[in-house]
């Protein structure tokens, strides 16, 4: 495959998050929402895996979506769910989840802390007079209590890495005190696997569930994603040099997924 030279931001975590998909592609994904969790799903079917399991937010469980996808009808359309094996709903899956059957749910975050807590809820120290409001969980809540692993999705900002989010819509690993989830009555061995950004691939430290940075991409240095923080991870003795997209699996994004742009199209333009 050759390497691109010239694409978004949003393009380039679809395609992270695609090669780490890749790297465990037996497993079992639950698509939290649309964005860049459903198009780095739908690339890694399209082009690498077309038996991917992949269930949505929704219900739909082992389709094999009617491509292209109208961002802004990601779920509960006839196309996201053509030729699903069932179309449960959203308590079905949750359900599911519970039984310990889905390896990986897939998230977008507003803000994530060292610890990988989620808020997706509102902005602002008063959650009765917020800042601003947003939509909140859906089955966010769900997808980072009951799965396996959990990977986030997140702009490389420093108003998104802060000390301390605003709200915990769904847990990460809390305070990062020993057993801190089980504590709170969420199954053992579960929590949050990776967060990936445009410029970074971060994990979290086994013992202090703290956040470690695992890889950059070629275009950025370790000072760069840091610089983008509001705390400083932990940071691994030795990073990965992140895959760059390739021309094919931009032109499956672009001609297949999501011609108008309407996802892929957010953030800057990096040019190599």
């Amino acid at each position: 495959m050759t390497i691109a030279k010239s694409f978004t931001e949003v393009e380039a975590t679809c395609c992270t998050t695609a090669h780490l998909i890749l790297k465990e592609h037996d497993k079992s994904y639950w698509v939290g929402g649309g964005g860049t969790p459903m198009m780095s799903a739908l690339l890694v079917q399209k082009l690498y895996l077309p038996d991917l399991t992949l269930v949505f937010e929704d219900g739909n469980i082992s389709a094999q979506p009617d491509l292209p996808i109208d961002p802004m009808m990601a779920f509960v359309s006839g196309r996201i769910n053509y030729r699903a094996n069932a179309w449960s709903t959203m308590n079905g899956v949750c359900g599911h989840c519970s039984l310990g059957l889905y390896d990986y749910g897939m998230l977008l975050t507003l803000q994530t802390d060292p610890y990988g807590n989620i808020n997706s809820s509102m902005l602002g120290n008063d959650f009765y007079h917020p800042g601003r409001r947003f939509g909140g969980a859906g089955g966010a809540n769900e997808i980072a209590s009951m799965c396996w692993r959990t990977i986030l999705h997140c702009p490389q900002e420093k108003r998104k890495f802060v000390k301390k989010i605003d709200f915990i819509t769904s847990p990460g690993f809390l305070d990062g005190s020993p057993h801190a989830r089980e504590k709170a009555g969420l199954p053992p061995n579960t929590g949050p696997y990776r967060v990936i950004t445009p410029e970074a691939i971060f994990g979290f430290d086994e013992e202090t569930h703290y956040m470690k940075l695992l890889g950059h991409s070629e275009w950025v240095t370790v000072k760069d994603v840091l610089d983008k923080m509001d705390f400083e991870p932990i940071v691994a003795s030795k990073l990965e040099i992140l895959e760059s997209p390739t021309e094919e699996e931009l032109q499956v994004l672009r001609v297949f997924i999501d011609p108008r742009g309407g996802t892929i199209g957010g953030g800057k333009w990096i040019n190599l």
